[in-house]
């Protein structure tokens, strides 16, 4: 099997279940910078602990962006054929969500002003995703069909990436002693 198929050369994309658009159109750019939110949380697991917490927590949302990604691929008559967990976002996606976020955030306290990424190495990576995921979230707007679920999941999702990078950074502000050189 080769990589390429040339179909893609007259600027057009193929959609799950069949149909074909431009590359530009709401549906290719939205699941395209899904796809880049989905890499940017890759490179921030690639500097955590491999096989931590945190690196398995990651992996799972890589998984839930294929889910995501399937969900605003196909078009909208299509959707009947999407299978909840597997190419639709459900509510029960979103409120796992929601759930890992009242769980990180009850293991730090809260910054009382607005934060300067880049206290610890995950962490900026983490900031940096969830721009990527807020940027997909816009562009997702004017793709997502009636009763998807995608926007709120890219809307939490933001919110856990921000969490996850506070946690990160309370562990690595924990770690540090106070006679530690500070660069």
């Amino acid at each position: 099997m080769k990589i390429y198929t040339r179909k893609g050369d007259d600027g057009t994309t193929g959609l799950l279940y069949g149909g074909r658009v431009r590359k530009d159109a709401p549906g290719p750019t939205a699941y395209g910078d899904v796809d880049e939110a989905q890499s940017s949380i890759g490179l921030a697991r690639a500097h955590c602990r491999a096989g931590g917490e945190l690196d398995q927590l990651l992996v799972s949302i890589e998984r839930d962006l294929w889910v995501l990604m399937a969900d605003l691929a196909t078009d909208a008559q299509n959707r009947d054929k999407l299978t909840a967990g597997v190419s639709l976002v459900t509510e029960q996606m979103v409120k796992r969500l929601e759930d890992l976020i009242d769980s990180y955030a009850s293991r730090f306290e809260m910054p009382t002003e607005f934060v300067v990424p880049g206290e610890d190495r995950v962490a900026a990576f983490l900031d940096v995703a969830r721009t990527v995921v807020r940027r997909a979230e816009r562009q997702s707007l004017a793709a997502a069909c009636e009763g998807s679920h995608a926007l709120e999941y890219l809307n939490r999702l933001s919110d856990l990436l921000w969490t996850l990078a506070r946690w990160q950074e309370g562990d690595s502000l924990m770690a540090r002693s106070p006679e530690s050189p500070q660069p």
